[in-house]
Parts: structure tokens; sequence; C-alpha cells
């Protein structure tokens, strides 16, 4: 049961009525989502129509002027979270897969603002400190077994009232098996304590595709 719960994150004939009735994805996001399945490895990695609808009606909501984004893979979220920026803002992108840079930096070019995209290719817990920026919205999705260090590089990084978006928290269900006993597994549940119990933040995890936790600084 658990296997099959891991290669589907939510009923399909739910998920399909919810994308029925949601906003579609613009034409660009959806040339990025056929390019990444067609020519990308582990194309289940992109935050999909989905999920990426209700990235950018966050972002919108916020209007942010800086974002940061750790962790992506080929820009399908950042091109989410540019929705929303303010018109004289800012996103920065740190990803460590070298190969995915230039698809990022093609699609973020299409855009016709380039110059509101800065890309950082490296070690993001190495990065983060030399970035002299402190921000509104941060997306969260690169690895799972440094999610506690991503949080503890970028708390004092945060601005009042900004907000972190966690995704994969779920982890394909596995975090509510107490069976599942796996490294990154016990990680992620720690994360999700530690989160749920800082002062500082509140915080609600959202059941949607493989979990993604809302998290606003107070």
């Amino acid at each position: 049961m658990l296997n099959e719960k891991m290669n589907n994150f939510i009923d399909t004939k739910i998920l399909e009525y919810s994308e029925f009735n949601s906003q579609k994805e613009p034409a660009l996001l959806k040339e990025l989502n056929r390019e990444t399945h067609l020519k990308i490895l582990n194309p289940r990695m992109l935050s999909g129509a989905f999920q990426g609808r209700l990235i950018s009606l966050i972002s919108k909501l916020i209007n942010p002027k800086k974002v940061l984004e750790i962790g992506t893979y080929t820009g399908y979220s950042a091109l989410c979270l540019y929705e929303g920026l303010d018109e004289n803002g800012l996103i920065h992108t740190i990803d460590k897969n070298e190969e995915l840079f230039e698809i990022q930096k093609k699609y973020f070019e299409k855009t016709g603002e380039k110059e509101k995209f800065i890309q950082h290719l490296g070690d993001a817990l190495k990065i983060i400190p030399t970035i002299n920026e402190t921000f509104d919205l941060i997306f969260l999705d690169a690895d799972k077994e440094n999610y506690i260090n991503y949080f503890n590089c970028i708390i004092n990084k945060l601005n009042k009232k900004g907000v972190i978006l966690a995704d994969n928290v779920l982890w394909s269900g596995k975090v509510a098996d107490e069976k599942q006993q796996d490294e990154t597994t016990k990680i992620l549940r720690e994360f999700n304590n530690m989160v749920n119990n800082d002062s500082r933040v509140e915080t609600i995890l959202l059941p949607i595709r493989d979990g993604i936790s809302l998290i606003r600084k107070i």
C-alpha cells in the first residue's frame, strides 16, 4: 500500500478534478514542463501545474521584492514565484547541478525580464551567507537531508511577515508511517516538528502533492 502511495501523491481522480477547477499553467510553463519531461532526468521533481498555481498565487498575495529559491531544478517553480514578483523585485536561485543551468537561463530569458533572475551555482549553505539581501519569500526544495540546516541558515534572512515554502515535507507519506525509519524520513519528521514548535514562526503543513509547509515569520 505504501509503495502505491509513493508512486501517486494523491488519488488520480481527485487530482484531475482539482486541476480542472484550478487556473491552468501559462504557456511558458507548459513549454518548460514538456521539455523537462522529454529531456531531463527525474521529471517527477518538477513542481507541476497544480502546485505551481499554488506557488504563483502565494507569490501574488505577498508581492515580494526579494525572493530566494533553494533548489531550482529546471526553473519551473522560479517562474511561478516570478509571477507575483514586485515590478522592482529580484529572484535569487540556487542549484548545485551545473547541467541544469542553461535550461534555467533559457526560460528565465523567455520572460523578457532576465535581469530579475540572479542564478547561483553551487552549495546553497555556502552561497546563502554571501548574498547581502533579506527576503520576503523563500522557496525550499533542495536536498531533504539539509532542510534543518537550510532553515537555520535562512531564518535570519527572512523579513518579518516573510514566508518560507518548504516542499516535499510529507515525503510520499513516509513521515506519517512510524515503520519508515530511513535517514531522510527521520530528518523530515524532525524538521516538521522543529518548525511547528519554533516561536519565531507560524506554520501549516498542506497535504498538497508531496506536502508543502507554509511558514510565516512572526
